[in-house]
């Protein structure tokens, strides 16, 4: 038996999401289809984590088991040849059999782009972005840097998912001109994110640059460990998966 590892990027906006469902479309679903198709037996794929409907990704990670004999096959040309064009397998190789895409993980990067032009925005982004208007930029930078280290973010996790502590490392937030320039694109890195965390870590950053809300308020709302006080979760077409790291 050998080990493969994909690197999958894909254009969210049809799909529900990247974990597996009876019936519904999903990136898993899609890929595991092609890999019944061609391996002619049913293949597992773990992926590096869930991603919600309509989020995006540029680096996900996968794994797959297989027989030896395959060690030498084309997986990538093969698999794009087959799956759906909005989703692709960016880099396929063997892996040590010790790796495993979600349980290797050493830290993921997401990236959340805001459009800001009040009065339109252009039909090319509008899949790619959420539309939040115009912010306050050094409001936001002083609420990210509050956020930034180690901290319980229960306040800032979603129900439907069981964990053992809520405590995350986020090492970076910081924001980056957008691809036009009526956007920002603002950019997390952390050594684990909680259900739909990065949504609600956007939603609390637009909520200090909007004015509803202080910087020094984003402190109250991890220390009060509650959801409820929160924003609202933002919605998932902003976000995109750009890396998933692994420490060896």
């Amino acid at each position: 038996m050998i080990r493969i590892r994909l690197t999958l990027a894909y254009d969210g906006t049809d799909f529900c999401g990247w974990q597996l469902q009876p019936r519904d479309r999903t990136v898993q679903g899609e890929l595991e289809k092609v890999l019944a198709t061609i391996l002619g037996t049913p293949i597992r794929v773990h992926g590096s984590g869930r991603t919600d409907s309509g989020v995006h990704a540029l680096g996900q990670v996968a794994h797959f088991d297989c027989d030896d004999a395959r060690e030498d096959f084309p997986w990538r040309r093969s698999l794009n040849a087959l799956l759906p064009k909005d989703v692709r397998v960016v880099a396929a190789a063997k892996a040590p059999l010790t790796f495993h895409a979600r349980y290797s993980a050493g830290s993921k990067t997401y990236e959340y782009s805001l459009w800001h032009e009040r009065e339109f925005c252009l039909p090319q982004r509008r899949l790619f972005v959420w539309d939040c208007g115009p912010v306050d930029f050094s409001a936001m930078d002083a609420a990210a840097r509050i956020l930034v280290g180690e901290h319980d973010f229960a306040a800032f996790q979603n129900v439907g998912t069981d964990v053992s502590s809520t405590v995350r490392s986020i090492s970076e937030i910081s924001r980056h001109p957008g691809q036009t320039v009526h956007e920002s694109m603002w950019r997390f890195s952390a050594n684990g994110f909680l259900k739909q965390m990065v949504r609600n870590l956007v939603g609390c950053l637009v909520a200090c640059g909007r004015g509803r809300m202080s910087p020094d308020a984003v402190s109250k709302l991890l220390d009060g460990r509650d959801r409820t006080q929160a924003p609202a979760t933002v919605p998932p077409q902003g976000l995109t998966l750009m890396q998933v790291e692994y420490p060896h």
